[in-house]
């Protein structure tokens, strides 16, 4: 079932993205009284799966959920129609009309998927608002350190101030910031000193490939929030709202130290050391296998505040823009991550299972629509790079004709066409061949 809410939200986000993207081209052809022929989406090689005609244009639905497009008369796109080349341009043509109409119709769809992802985040700004964990607030008692964060030369107990000396004000975004600006320093409190901590090379692309990128988190009190249905420590007479402060006399000031301690006891019977109300009580209680005595610890929320800010709608239109424009600048720094020697990120790049589990196994609107303006932004850039077959390609061939004032060939562009669906299909490859080896690694 969590397979399948995740397909379906891949799928209905793409769609959503086609539709959009195609429609930018479409609605720029239509103002320039360019004909279009087809409105797809998905591709439909040998047939669709449904299809009606309106006016010059046919509209459908393909089988291949690989993408969308439209056709647009007179241009040597992927459909590779050479039969209508060879006949005499008409006015209604795409070769027919000026480089700058052209080049407007080409920009038509990366425009409007970066339009539609500044529209969804305004109505998510106005709508849900923002809430994170400010880094000051979760400095509170300090950090947990996984494997890596220790490799790093972090410490559990350390308090982050700052990553290659700019501070990070969402804790949960500081991983993002050591891969993205290939950080070369962590600022941190340490036994009440300040200390810059020097990140050894090749752990950034440690933090590539890891499966999360959650290598840091927040230390905080253990207080019984509730029990599973047989725990052990329930039935020897821990109760709702005890504070877990020792485990055999050894102080246990947080969750994780009493976490990874009892690990080491399966089997055995311990001594849990708690507060209730003004009284320290005892509890001898044996660990079962697995080393959990089935208790939940209380919510982050109980020890930590969250920041939140509620927008009106005309509050969320700049703060929509700004998000937008961050996520396009962030993008591009995953971009150039690709020809990092020392990340190695083209490693780590996903096709669409990557893309799909993204999404939530359970159905959350806000983060659907967060990932959706996500991938739209994706589109855009992806869209919009110079290689052949992509909208960037026809966009760098024609401001190389309103530089030097002449058109390339059309054989030239038949053969760049090829090539550039060449690049395309060898990076699907690449991609989807990375999420295959993942399965079975």
């Amino acid at each position: 079932m969590d397979i399948f809410i995740k397909i379906t939200q891949l799928i209905l986000s793409l769609s959503i993205l086609v539709i959009f993207h195609e429609a930018g081209h479409f609605i720029a052809a239509k103002i320039f009284k360019t004909r279009v022929e087809k409105f797809y989406l998905f591709f439909n090689p040998w047939f669709s799966l449904f299809k009606f005609k309106k006016g010059e244009t046919e509209y459908g639905i393909g089988w291949l959920p690989l993408g969308g497009y439209v056709k647009i008369s007179g241009m040597i796109d992927e459909s590779m129609d050479k039969e209508q080349m060879k006949k005499p341009p008409q006015p209604w043509e795409f070769r027919s009309k000026p480089a700058w109409q052209r080049l407007i119709i080409m920009l038509g769809g990366v425009s409007v998927n970066v339009l539609l992802a500044i529209a969804i985040y305004i109505v998510m700004l106005s709508t849900w608002g923002e809430e994170y964990l400010p880094t000051s607030e979760a400095n509170k008692y300090g950090v947990v350190c996984d494997s890596l964060a220790l490799e790093m030369g972090l410490q559990n107990g350390d308090k982050i101030v700052s990553i290659d000396n700019e501070v990070v004000e969402d804790f949960l975004k500081i991983p993002i910031k050591l891969i993205l600006d290939e950080a070369k320093s962590i600022q941190v409190i340490r036994d009440d000193r300040k200390i810059n901590i020097e990140i050894p090379k090749g752990t950034i692309g440690k933090l590539v490939k890891k499966k999360t990128p959650d290598f840091l988190f927040v230390q905080f009190p253990f207080e019984v929030k509730k029990f599973t249905p047989d725990s052990p420590a329930k039935d020897a007479g821990l109760q709702i709202d005890d504070k877990i402060i020792a485990l055999n006399g050894e102080s246990m000031q947080y969750f994780n130290e009493f976490f990874n301690e009892i690990q080491k006891h399966k089997n055995e019977e311990v001594i849990v050391t708690a507060l209730r109300n003004n009284d320290t009580i005892k509890i001898h209680v044996v660990v079962p296998e697995k080393g959990l005595l089935g208790v939940y610890h209380k919510d982050l929320s109980n020890y930590f505040t969250y920041k939140e800010k509620n927008y009106s709608f005309v509050e969320a239109i700049p703060a929509g823009i700004s998000k937008a424009y961050t996520g396009i600048g962030n993008y591009l720094k995953q971009l150039k991550l690709l020809f990092s020697p020392e990340v190695q990120a083209y490693k780590s790049v996903g096709g669409f299972i990557t893309i799909g589990n993204i999404f939530p196994a359970t159905w959350h609107w806000e983060s659907f629509w967060r990932l959706t303006a996500f991938l739209s932004i994706m589109l855009a850039i992806l869209n919009v790079l110079p290689i052949p077959a992509l909208d960037g390609g026809h966009v760098m061939f024609l401001l190389y004709e309103i530089i030097a004032r002449r058109k390339p060939s059309d054989k030239f562009l038949e053969y760049s066409q090829v090539v550039g669906m060449i690049i395309l299909f060898s990076l699907l490859i690449l991609a989807n061949g990375n999420d295959i080896i993942k399965l079975f690694n």
